[in-house]
């Protein structure tokens, strides 16, 4: 693993997002849209390979921690806006703050 310098982490928008609905993409085995609230940002729409193991009700309103100035990128015809973290431990485990935050913050 490479390290990086502080300046680069800094290049990272990650802030807290709000789950505020999931779709299914046709056509996708692995993929949800989910539709999140980011706050300052408004909404915005990623794909996300976690359809195997989380369902919609577990998504709606889970606080998550969100990249927002990845590069977006068309996935099974769905703009995905940025990307949710997750620790991967032979399944995701999606990323969420110890205690309730407003959308939008930002991690540091």
């Amino acid at each position: 693993m490479s390290p990086v310098t502080i300046e680069d982490f800094q290049k990272l928008d990650i802030r807290i997002a709000k789950v505020v609905k999931v779709e299914e993409i046709v056509g996708a085995d692995k993929l949800l849209k989910l539709t999140l609230d980011v706050g300052e940002l408004g909404e915005r729409t990623i794909a996300a390979g976690i359809k195997e193991f989380y369902t919609s009700d577990e998504l709606i309103g889970k606080l998550i921690v969100y990249l927002a100035n990845l590069e977006p990128k068309i996935l099974k015809g769905v703009e995905s806006q940025g990307m949710l973290l997750a620790a991967d431990s032979g399944e995701p485990v999606i990323l969420q703050p110890e205690k309730d935050v407003a959308p939008g913050s930002k991690i540091r």
